[in-house]
C-alpha cells in the first residue's frame, strides 16, 4: 500500500475549497431558506395589522427595479441627451444612469424594519424624550383610501424626526424616506436601505441624476408606497416654518392622471420639541461671518455632547429633553383638489404645473402650521422673548404662559397641556432651561441670559406662526 504525501499547502486548499463547497451547497440555502422563512412569517403577521399593506413593489427583487429605472422611457430620452451634451458614448451615459439608479433604490427589507428598526427607533425616541401624538383628522385617516398613495409631509426640525415619525406610524404602515447624502456611511447607508429609505443628492444640478430621481419617485408613487417628505426640503434653521419646496410633490404629481391613477393623500404631520439636539449649530449657520467648523471639531463635540450624558446616565441624574410631540392633521386628496380646481397636472406645461403644484404645497404648508404642536419650552421662549429685561418671579412667568395659552386655545392651536399639570408641565421646562444656562436666577427672580437670545428665539419662533 503506497502512502501519498501532500505539501501542506496543497492539503490547506483542499480543506478550505470543501469548506466553500460545504457551505455553498448545504449550509447557506439552508440559511438562506430558514431566513426567508421568518421574514415571510414576519410579512404575514404585520400585514395583517397594517393599516396600509407593505405593497408588492417593496417586495421586487432589487436588480429588477433598478433595470426597469433605467430602461424607462423618459430616463432613455434623458441617456440620449445627455450624452450628446456631454460628447460622450450613448454605454457611457448609460453606466452612469445605473450608477444613479442603484445610488437611489433602497433594498426593504421587512424583517430588518420591523424587528430592528422599529425596535431601535422605539428605544432612542422614549430614552431621549417624552413621546406625545395626537390626531386632528377628524378620523379621516383611518377612513382614507387603503389602495392610494400616502404621502406623510412633515415640518423638519431635526434628524430625529425620521426616528419618531416612523416609530409613531409603524403601527400603521411602512414608510420610505428621503435621505441626504450625510447619511451614505458604512454600515448606516446598509441600514438606511434596508428599512426602505432612498439617498437624495440635494442641490444637484445634474439633469440625468434628476431625471433617475424623478422616475424613481414617480414609479415607487404609482404603486402605493408610503412615503414621507419634508416639504421644506431642510431642516429650519431659525426655528420658524419655511416655505414649501416644489421638487418632490411635482415629481409625484407631474404624470398624475386624475381619473385614471390611484390616488395621492397627503396627511400633513406637525412637530415639535422641548430640545432640538442640533439647535445650537442650526442656529450658527445664521451667522454668515461665522467660521466653519471642521469636521473633526463636529466628531469631537458630538462625542463629548454623548459621553456627557452617558455620564449622567451612570450617576442616576439623567432626565430627557422635555416632551416631542407629533401631530396629525386633516389628509389633503390629490384627486380631490384636482376636481375642486379642474387640473390635470399631466397636461400642463411646466410653469402652469408648477403654479398649481405650489397652490396645493402652501395649502398643505398651511395645515401643517395648523398642527405644529405648541409645546412648554417653546411656550416658556415667547414670554421670555416679550419680557427679556425684567426679572420675574416663577409665578409671574407661569401666569404669563397661562395667559398665553388661553390665547392660543382660542385660536384654535394645538395644545395638549391639561390644567392640572400646567404648574409642573411649566416648572419642568424652566428647569430645562436653567440646566442649560439660557435662563438666569437671581434671588428667586428669572430673566433670559441675553447671549442666548438666539436660541430662545429659535423655540419661540416654533409658534410664531400664532402669534
Amino acid at each position: 500500500m503506497e502512502t501519498i504525501t501532500l505539501p501542506y499547502w496543497i492539503f490547506i486548499v483542499l480543506v478550505l475549497f470543501a469548506a466553500v463547497m460545504v457551505l455553498d451547497r448545504i449550509l447557506l440555502p439552508s440559511m438562506r431558506w430558514y431566513l426567508k422563512r421568518r421574514v415571510n412569517r414576519v410579512i404575514n403577521e404585520i400585514n395583517t395589522r397594517l393599516d396600509i399593506e407593505i405593497r408588492p413593489i417593496q417586495f421586487t427583487r432589487r436588480q429588477a427595479l433598478i433595470d426597469q429605472l433605467v430602461f424607462d422611457e423618459k430616463v432613455v430620452d434623458a441617456i440620449k441627451l445627455y450624452a450628446d451634451e456631454k460628447q460622450m458614448p450613448h454605454a457611457v451615459a448609460q453606466q452612469k444612469a445605473y450608477e444613479y439608479a442603484s445610488e437611489i433604490i433602497p433594498a426593504f427589507n421587512a424583517y430588518i424594519y420591523f424587528r430592528i428598526g422599529y425596535w431601535l427607533a422605539k428605544k432612542l425616541a422614549r430614552l431621549v424624550y417624552r413621546v406625545r401624538v395626537g390626531f386632528y383628522d377628524r378620523d379621516k385617516i383611518s377612513q382614507s383610501d387603503t389602495n392610494a398613495s400616502v404621502v406623510f409631509v412633515m415640518n423638519h426640525r431635526s434628524n430625529m424626526d425620521y426616528v419618531l415619525v416612523s416609530f409613531l406610524v409603524a403601527e400603521k404602515t411602512t414608510l420610505s424616506y428621503a435621505v441626504g447624502e450625510w447619511a451614505r456611511i458604512w454600515p448606516l447607508q446598509t441600514l438606511i436601505k434596508a428599512m426602505g429609505a432612498f439617498f437624495v443628492r440635494r442641490n444637484s444640478g445634474n439633469e440625468l441624476y434628476r431625471k433617475v430621481l424623478e422616475r424613481y419617485v414617480n414609479m415607487s408613487t404609482r404603486a402605493g408606497v408610503c412615503q414621507a417628505v419634508f416639504l421644506e426640503g431642510g431642516l429650519t434653521k431659525d426655528g420658524a416654518l419655511r416655505d414649501p419646496r416644489l421638487g418632490f410633490l411635482d415629481y409625484m404629481l407631474r404624470d398624475y392622471h386624475p381619473h385614471n391613477d390611484r390616488d395621492i393623500i397627503f396627511i400633513p404631520v406637525g412637530i415639535n420639541y422641548d430640545r432640538v439636539l442640533e439647535d445650537r449649530s442650526l442656529v450658527r449657520r445664521l451667522d454668515k461671518s461665522a467660521r466653519n467648523r471642521s469636521v473633526w471639531f463636529i466628531i469631537k463635540t458630538t462625542i463629548a455632547f454623548i459621553f456627557k450624558n452617558a455620564m449622567l446616565s451612570r450617576k442616576n441624574r439623567w432626565r430627557r429633553f422635555g416632551y416631542a410631540s407629533v401631530n396629525f392633521g386633516e389628509p389633503v386628496s390629490a384627486r380631490q383638489f384636482c376636481e375642486a380646481n379642474d387640473v390635470d397636472f399631466s397636461a400642463l406645461d411646466k410653469d402652469d404645473r408648477f403654479g398649481r403644484v405650489d397652490v396645493l404645497a402652501k395649502s398643505i404648508m398651511s395645515n401643517i402650521a395648523q398642527v405644529v404642536p405648541v409645546v412648554p419650552v417653546a411656550l416658556m421662549s415667547e414670554v421670555l422673548i416679550k419680557n427679556r429685561e425684567q426679572w420675574k418671579s416663577e409665578l409671574e412667568l407661569k401666569t404669563l404662559c397661562a395667559d398665553r395659552i388661553e390665547e392660543l386655545k382660542n385660536s384654535g392651536a394645538p395644545i395638549d397641556i391639561s390644567s392640572s399639570a400646567l404648574e409642573s408641565v411649566l416648572r419642568a421646562a424652566m428647569d430645562i432651561l436653567i440646566g442649560r444656562g439660557i435662563l438666569q436666577e437671581k434671588d428667586n427672580l428669572y430673566r433670559m441670559d441675553e447671549s442666548e437670545v438666539d436660541i430662545v428665539a429659535y423655540y419661540a419662533n416654533s409658534i410664531a406662526h400664532w402669534r
